[in-house]
């Protein structure tokens, strides 16, 4: 388990790239993303194996994984898949440590996320979890609507606990509760989030919180005070979910984050020259 007493930081470029309005050349993304690896995080989100039909942005991460530089950095990769066909292609790469597999406890949004039920899917993630097993990787489940929903499917932090439950007896050590569209109140995070954390005390609990500028502070407060110690972020702000709607709520700044967690003398070793570095790049790629 990790250190509860510092922040486990995950960079999601992925999520900030996958909605972007127009496609962003690999050797961008590649030069990109070792930036990030020098920076200091736990975890970065690279890319997903997935339709390159229903995310054409996506469709370059073998390429951009063969083009990073892994000899100086201890971050470890995460890639995200939407089925059996799509961890296939992910296990084949060394520097892959994670698979994530987004899990919705909302029925509308999971067929409209991976075309697939809620029954579907836990079928799915136990044959993505025995290929982890045999492949050496480590499988993180994003909780998807983790924090209510809009489509009127229904929702309780009971709910969330009932799915997490099935989903922890195959093995699963990782999950991560995602505000998908970004309409959590704070209120809502600390009960879902402590409601896991205190159901499973051994297992990795992380937030994938969508905000805006105004109010992305106190959620992080919010799952901070109820135990949290794992936070997705992607610097400027940028991203989220193409399949949640037209409009994409922006992912958590991880400059603020970084900011916020430095304030609470809970932030692991950071390269700031790397940061600075990192940020200017995202400035100019999200352009």
């Amino acid at each position: 388990m990790p250190d509860n007493s510092f922040i486990q930081l995950v960079e999601c470029p992925r999520d900030a790239m996958q909605g972007w309005k127009h496609f962003i050349p690999t050797a961008q993304k590649t030069a990109y993303i070792n930036s990030l690896l020098q920076v200091g995080f736990d975890t970065i989100d690279v890319g997903s194996f997935v339709s390159p039909k229903a995310i054409p942005q996506m469709a370059d991460t073998a390429a951009v994984l063969k083009g990073l530089d892994m000899t100086n950095t201890h971050s470890k990769l995460l890639t995200i898949v939407a089925n059996l066909r799509g961890a296939e292609e992910a296990v084949l790469f060394d520097e892959v440590s994670y698979l994530g597999f987004p899990f919705s406890i909302s029925e509308t949004f999971q067929q409209r996320n991976t075309n697939s039920s809620i029954e579907e899917s836990l079928t799915r993630t136990e044959d993505i979890q025995e290929l982890c097993v045999k492949n050496n990787k480590e499988l993180v489940l994003y909780i998807s609507m983790a924090f209510g929903n809009p489509y009127g499917d229904p929702y309780s932090p009971e709910l969330v606990t009932e799915w997490v439950d099935k989903l922890q007896s195959i093995g699963i050590k990782i999950f991560s509760l995602a505000d998908t569209v970004g309409l959590a109140q704070p209120e809502d995070v600390f009960t879902a989030t402590r409601h896991l954390l205190q159901q499973l005390p051994q297992h990795q609990v992380g937030v994938h919180l969508h905000s805006s500028p105004v109010n992305w502070q106190t959620k992080v407060e919010a799952a901070l005070r109820a135990g949290c110690r794992r936070f997705d972020g992607a610097l400027k702000g940028i991203g989220g979910c193409p399949m949640a709607g037209d409009e994409l709520v922006g992912n958590m700044d991880t400059e603020l984050l970084i900011a916020y967690f430095r304030k609470e003398s809970m932030l692991p070793a950071i390269n700031e020259a790397a940061l600075d570095n990192s940020s200017r790049l995202a400035a100019a790629l999200f352009v």
